[in-house]
């Protein structure tokens, strides 16, 4: 991938960011945005395993590098929808999940020889589930039209950070730094839940 491709892709990714933002409703809607675009930043479990799909995508061929970023999207909408209906039922499951999935993407990106399609997508997609549901769940007060595409956009910038950074690694050090650079993340996070049961 080009450099002016990867600045096309970031200008996009900030276009979208722009645009959800200018159009959330006044009042609440707006606060409810910047809520939601928030959330998965400041969670470092959150922000992880967004980082780690894109470390992921970043290893596949360039045509099929889109799927996980859109596969994580797409199944976290459906979780935060199963969080409305559910009501935050089952959030400690859902927080292991999201644990397991930060040690999961980062073990994958740095011990698979190659990223199978199917199954990266399928594993990528069980997990979003996971994070859509906590996110939702820990919503408050603020407005689900705006909290949902804050949450959705922030999330496919992060996935998009990872992939500029991976692909970057990619095609100007080698494939396994980005693969050292999963074990990495997911080393980091081990000690973290490690420290976090001491």
């Amino acid at each position: 991938m080009s450099r002016k491709a990867l600045f096309c892709l970031t200008a996009a990714g900030l276009t979208v960011a722009y645009a959800a933002n200018a159009h959330a409703h006044t009042g609440h809607s707006e606060n409810s945005f910047i809520t939601g675009f928030l959330h998965p930043i400041h969670g470092l479990d959150h922000l992880l395993a967004m980082i780690a799909v894109g470390f992921l995508s970043a290893r596949m061929d360039t045509k099929k590098m889109w799927t996980l970023p859109a596969a994580f999207v797409g199944m976290m909408a459906a979780g935060g929808l199963l969080g409305t209906v559910w009501g935050g039922g089952g959030v400690a499951a859902f927080e292991w999940g999201i644990m397991l999935s930060v040690l999961i993407f980062g073990i994958f990106a740095a011990a698979a020889p190659k990223v199978p399609v199917i199954a990266g997508n399928a594993i990528v997609a069980l997990f979003a589930i996971c994070h859509g549901h906590a996110h939702v769940a820990e919503m408050g007060d603020a407005s689900a039209y705006g909290y949902f595409p804050g949450m959705l956009v922030a999330t496919g910038l992060l996935h998009l950070a990872g992939l500029l950074v991976g692909v970057g690694l990619k095609q100007g050090v080698g494939e396994w730094a980005v693969r050292a650079s999963g074990g990495v993340l997911a080393a980091v996070f081990a000690v973290i839940m490690f420290r976090g049961f001491m």
